[in-house]
């Protein structure tokens, strides 16, 4: 009973302070996701660490946390109708190969597997965090529009969606194992459950977000289930090949950063596609 209240009530604070900070401004936002963006480099990389591999965290968070911040300036500035130059965007591409040198100094037996690590934090963590700055500013009708938080606020609606509509479908017509090998409990009736909860929520929202089409609404809430279970499957089994319960403790009764927002990593780069390609092209 007490883990349980622990649980909601983390969930409830947690819960304020993420639409909070959307809400806010487009500040609050920016430091709300870099500090996760960080917090979650942090929390992989220390998965990860042991005798045999030791990733350059400090070196690896501290870029997540860049490429988090140039895509931000970048997405605003873009989003406000200014020119600017791409070079902003890939001056964090060098800074990768940082990687590559600072492995000469540490004299460690297995440099290229450090290395291969500390850009698999990059590529998995910081990468996608940065591409919700996309999602949530994009042209307006007037020039100061360019920040739309209930975007982003109906994308965890979405996702929230499917992780509550797969859990009861699959314990109340749970029979047919999805992925027994990396999530026992996960069933193709919760599966599809979270997906037919996550398209009508997207439809509710279609209602009140009607710059973009019902269809395209249903499309999005369909990708984000099917992706987010997927990356969820990728987290267990991330997890299980390290043979731990939960990524981390920072959050009590709910484990780490990446026990959060694991759905979130895997859904958003191709998401964020779909808008590209079909919706603000």
């Amino acid at each position: 009973m007490k883990d349980l209240s622990k649980r909601v009530v983390t969930g409830v604070i947690g819960v304020i302070v993420l639409i909070g900070s959307i809400l806010w401004s487009q500040y609050s936002f920016g430091i709300f996701f870099l500090i996760i963006t960080m917090a979650g480099l942090w929390e992989f990389y220390n998965l990860i660490e042991n005798k045999h591999v030791k990733p350059q965290k400090y070196l690896g968070t501290a870029l997540g946390g860049l490429v988090f911040v140039a895509n931000f300036i970048f997405a605003q500035r873009v989003a406000c109708g200014e020119k600017t130059p791409l070079t902003l965007l890939l001056v964090v591409v060098p800074l990768a190969f940082l990687f590559f040198l600072f492995e000469l100094f540490k004299k460690h037996p297995n440099p290229f597997t450090n290395i291969s690590f500390s850009l698999s934090g990059i590529i998995y963590i910081a990468f996608p965090f940065g591409i919700l700055n996309y999602v949530v500013m994009y042209p307006g009708l007037m020039a100061s529009e360019y920040y739309h938080p209930e975007m982003l606020i109906s994308y965890f609606l979405i996702l929230w969606a499917s992780d509550t509509g797969a859990y009861f479908a699959g314990n109340f017509f749970g029979k047919t194992k999805l992925f027994e090998r990396i999530s026992p409990n996960k069933t193709w009736e919760g599966f599809a459950g979270g997906i037919a909860l996550s398209v009508i929520i997207s439809i509710v929202v279609s209602r009140f977000i009607d710059h973009i089409d019902v269809i395209d609404w249903m499309v999005i809430g369909f990708m984000i289930s099917v992706f987010g279970t997927l990356g969820d499957l990728v987290e267990s089994y991330f997890k299980r090949g390290l043979g731990i319960k939960d990524s981390g403790n920072i959050l009590p009764g709910h484990g780490g950063i990446l026990d959060r927002f694991d759905s979130l990593l895997l859904s958003v780069p191709f998401v964020f596609v779909y808008f590209r390609l079909f919706i603000y092209d």
